[in-house]
């Protein structure tokens, strides 16, 4: 059991706790239909409104924040600890805003209790503001640095409470709420003396309430961002700032060293008591110089592109804890749909290909670019010249940089826009960077997932790059390939190359009739709910196409998208790649991250080769990589 207020009462509610709001919005929507009170009249006299619009705002704070400082093409060179986020972390602040539900409860407390202090407020007081500033600066703030700094000078406070808010690697948005039940009572008072001091004085007023409880929230969003945004020309010019604002640097040296910087917002109170790290300004400057430049150079580069407009909602950019589970539809999706589109088409018009994810590898940083362009962009003739010309930017921009490997995802790969990377490397021979489709470790995926003792398999999409190389490589297995093409001139093409030994294994057919009574498939190409109904009871869909097929018979099963789990030792990585589960990525990434590891100098553009399918299969698993049945370590 642990220590007394340590736990949140509603944990067991899970995500079900946000009806604790519900006799607020309750109160609500029976004063505008059954009181009948207008909307003015409401936000004048209903504290239930207020408190519910605080809240929302003090979310949507914490969610702007959190979008900026995931906005890695804009912030990494300004971050302050370079390692990245991992699962482990955003499940530990998962529940980062429980301390906006108990302050919404605490405020409903105050109200039923002292109604008269919050009826009738004007919208503005003078000596309100001053007030306030007056408590914050001479209550708030020494109060907050006594108890924080006892906090850690006192083994059980630390070890039963403050250890959780320390158990975050990097500072975070969400790290700022990642504290027991005890420490955000203790900063309800903090925020609360200002705000009910003012009011029980006279001098209370609307926007006071709603200015000091949002610049609150903004100046601890600041300091856990982990990025550096104050500038230090402002310090330098004005030098007493630097005892009344903390930046960013400032409190991330409180979370690497702890000993030091406890302050609330105002390094008065650690130069006052002498725990001002000597650190503080030098780190905040030099981070604020180099924001300028270019961070370091990552070794390995996965170029993806977004699948559609619901999909490219899964960034941590736009919600975190979303981003870092397997991407499915869900309801509140809908609504962002509207600045998706508008995203969209701006990206359309003005967007680079740009950063997304990191991870590090054995020492090694590894990024995810995306492609500023949608799946059905890819399909529209006028669009492709515009396509390819941002993935050539891109590789050149990696062979700049000093990137060792850049992999292609799906479609920019696509055998029609670019030859499979072949049009690149043509293009510009001299580059250093290697290019790599990845369609190698697809196909071996998919070819260690076909039981040992399958003697037939069905093969749509049969004379593309991965087609053909299936189809090659299950021939000298003595496997029988129903190759599904019209072209018999392609068929006939594909089946000289095998050794003529084993030509007989491929067979062309041009229906999906032919198929019905084999119950394995290997789709390469989009197959209709109608077309799947050939397919007997009990068949295994395993698939190569994207976007996936739809999952319509109930009585066979489907496999994923070739994938690979990454090796056990990656570290910083917090966001799963589109379906995948978390530490799976696409064979295509896995393939160029084995590439990398293998120090391997060709591209690998154009044709398969059959012959390096084992080879590269094998590589991968000494380098750790796992098929996706394993579970990680």
């Amino acid at each position: 059991m642990g220590a007394p207020l340590s736990a949140w009462p509603w944990e067991y509610l899970g995500s079900f706790k946000y009806v604790l709001f519900g006799p607020l919005i309750g109160k609500v929507l029976y004063s505008i239909i059954h009181e009948k009170e207008d909307p003015l009249t409401l936000l004048t006299s209903s504290w239930c409104l207020h408190i519910l619009l605080l809240c929302i705002l003090r979310a949507v704070i914490h969610q702007l924040w959190s979008s900026y400082t995931n906005m890695l093409f804009l912030t990494r060179n300004r971050r302050i600890i370079q390692q990245g986020v991992d699962f482990k972390q955003i499940d530990k602040e998962w529940h980062w805003d429980n301390f906006i539900i108990l302050h919404g409860l605490i405020a409903s407390m105050v109200c039923c209790l002292v109604p008269s202090s919050l009826q009738n407020l004007p919208l503005w007081n003078t000596r309100g503001f001053i007030t306030t500033l007056v408590l914050h600066v001479g209550v708030s703030e020494p109060l907050y640095y006594w108890v924080h700094k006892r906090f850690h000078s006192n083994n059980y406070f630390f070890d039963n409470y403050h250890s959780l808010h320390h158990s975050s690697p990097v500072p975070q948005i969400s790290t700022a709420g990642n504290a027991t039940l005890l420490e955000h009572l203790i900063l309800s008072i903090t925020i609360g003396i200002p705000v009910f001091g003012t009011n029980l004085m006279g001098f209370g007023s609307v926007c006071m309430i709603y200015g000091y409880v949002l610049v609150f929230d903004f100046l601890r969003c600041l300091g856990h961002s982990n990025v550096e945004v104050v500038p230090h020309q402002l310090f330098e010019k004005k030098p007493f700032l630097r005892y009344l604002l903390y930046t960013p640097t400032y409190h991330s040296l409180h979370h690497t060293e702890m000993d030091t910087n406890f302050c609330l917002f105002m390094p008065l109170f650690d130069a006052l008591g002498k725990t001002l790290n000597a650190k503080s300004w030098g780190l905040q400057k030099e981070i604020s110089l180099n924001a300028g430049k270019n961070g370091k150079a990552p070794d390995f580069v996965f170029l993806a592109h977004v699948v559609d407009l619901s999909s490219s909602l899964h960034v941590p950019f736009v919600f975190r804890s979303f981003s870092s589970i397997p991407f499915s539809m869900r309801l509140f999706l809908v609504f962002c749909w509207l600045p998706g589109i508008v995203a969209m088409l701006a990206m359309w018009a003005w967007a680079k290909t740009f950063l997304i994810s990191f991870y590090n590898l054995r020492g090694r940083l590894h990024q995810t670019w995306a492609v500023p362009r949608y799946g059905f962009q890819y399909f529209l003739p006028f669009a492709l010249d515009g396509i390819n010309n941002q993935i050539e930017q891109a590789i050149l921009r990696a062979d700049r940089m000093g990137v060792k490997v850049i992999s292609l995802a799906a479609l920019n790969k696509n055998e029609g826009l670019n030859g499979g990377g072949t049009l690149f490397v043509n293009k510009h021979p001299d580059l250093r960077v290697r290019v790599v489709h990845g369609n190698t470790l697809t196909a071996a995926v998919i070819l260690n997932e076909i039981p040992k003792d399958v003697k037939e398999v069905f093969l749509s999409g049969a004379t593309s790059k991965l087609g053909r190389a299936i189809a090659l490589y299950l021939c000298r297995r003595k496997v029988r390939v129903l190759m599904l093409t019209l072209s018999t001139e392609r068929f006939q093409k594909i089946q000289k190359e095998a050794p003529a030994d084993y030509q007989q294994y491929l067979v062309q057919v041009t229906k999906y009739q032919a198929a019905q009574n084999c119950k394995t498939w290997i789709v390469g190409k989009w197959i209709t709910p109608r077309e799947q109904r050939w397919a007997p009871s009990g068949t295994h869909f395993h698939q190569f196409v994207v976007p996936p097929i739809l999952q319509f018979r109930k009585d066979c099963t489907y496999g994923d998208l070739a994938a690979m789990r990454l090796p056990d030792d990656v570290e910083g990585l917090g966001i799963c790649e589109y379906t995948m589960d978390r530490g799976v990525v696409h064979a295509c990434h896995a393939g160029g991250v084995v590439h990398y590891l293998e120090g391997w100098n060709h591209h690998e553009v154009g044709a398969l080769d059959v012959d390096r399918i084992d080879l590269v299969w094998n590589a991968a698993l000494k380098h750790g990589l796992k098929p996706v049945s394993s579970k990680p370590t």
